[in-house]
Formats: structure tokens, C-alpha cells, sequence
């Protein structure tokens, strides 16, 4: 199954995975974010709708997702195109919205100050 992971994680960290994957050794798919305040910025409630629509789904054009998720079409085109700019929604050739994944995972970690 593949999985896509969306994070927060600052540049070191990032870098340090790059770093490993040039090795050979193998990393999980990630989008990461430099902040909790630009994911949950990015993910609102609408884009997430979005987002859990196209996951597991054939690419769907703007009317397809806006009917999947019940919403207007002009506010789903603008959500979505917003997900492609960002990287983390594919377009098509033919203007389809496609997430090639099967499984999408949000980690957002708290924990107490050392």
C-alpha cells in the first residue's frame, strides 16, 4: 500500500533524510511542512475533504471531485489548484486532479520542552 506521510519538519531534518535515501536506504513517501502554522494553514477542513476524496481514486476532473465532496465547483477548483501549487495534489495532462496514493497519514507531534 502506499502511503504518503505529511509532517512538520525543519530543514536538518529534512536534509538528513535526503541524505539517507542517497545511500540507498529506503525512506517513506513525505511532504513536510517548516510549521505546524503552514500545514494546518494548507490543510483546512475543505482541502482535507479533498484530499480523503482523491486518496485511493483514479484522477477526477473539477465537476468529479466537486460532486464527491458536495461542495461548488468553483470553490473546489480554487482548493484544489491551491494543493497542486503546493505539491502535494498531481494535475493531469487533460486537467484531472490525481493524489497516487492509497493511504495519507497527518503527523503532528507535541510533546513536552526538555
Amino acid at each position: 500500500m502506499s502511503t504518503l506521510i505529511i509532517d512538520v519538519s525543519d530543514l536538518e531534518t529534512v536534509k538528513a533524510r535526503l541524505e539517507r535515501a542517497f545511500r540507498g536506504e529506503p525512506q517513506a513517501q513525505r511532504y513536510s511542512f517548516r510549521s505546524e502554522a503552514r500545514l494546518l494553514s494548507m490543510l483546512t477542513p475543505d482541502r482535507w475533504g479533498l484530499i480523503k476524496a482523491l486518496t485511493g481514486a483514479d484522477p477526477l476532473s473539477g465537476p468529479e471531485l466537486a460532486n464527491r465532496v458536495g461542495r461548488d465547483v468553483t470553490e473546489v477548483l480554487s482548493d484544489a489548484e491551491r494543493l497542486v501549487q503546493c505539491g502535494l495534489v498531481d494535475k493531469t495532462s487533460e486537467g484531472k486532479f490525481h493524489l497516487p496514493y492509497e493511504k495519507v497519514c497527518v503527523e503532528l507531534v507535541c510533546q513536552a520542552a526538555a
